[in-house]
């Protein structure tokens, strides 16, 4: 095992849903990947706002990752490609300081 592999970590999700038989059970029905999302995004929002320490955060984060893992897995496309095909687009991009905080986005002349 690699731990350093992005395809053994999507072959470890993989197994993890067909253990689970997530495919059969509703649990890649995108709508609720989604609602599964965002109870995680609070959890990471609450080790934050709460000072928590950063492995109970890495443990949050982490549960996020597998979530977006899985959710490339339950819609059917290759995630790492589209990471790659999105890290292009946003290197191209300027960024701009909006409320005193560094933004980088596609920015449209008003």
């Amino acid at each position: 095992m690699n731990p350093d592999s992005y395809d053994e970590m999507l072959q470890a999700v993989q197994a993890f849903h067909d253990k689970h038989d997530f495919k059969g059970t509703g649990g890649e029905d995108l709508p609720y990947r989604i609602a599964l999302m965002a109870e995680e995004l609070g959890e990471i929002s609450a080790c934050v706002t709460k000072g928590k320490d950063k492995e109970q955060l890495a443990e949050e984060v982490a549960d996020l990752l597998i979530l977006i893992m899985g959710t490339a897995i339950s819609a059917d496309f290759d995630l790492n490609q589209a990471f790659w095909d999105k890290m292009d687009k946003i290197m191209q991009r300027e960024s701009k300081m909006v409320n005193g905080r560094i933004r980088v986005s596609e920015f449209k002349d008003n």
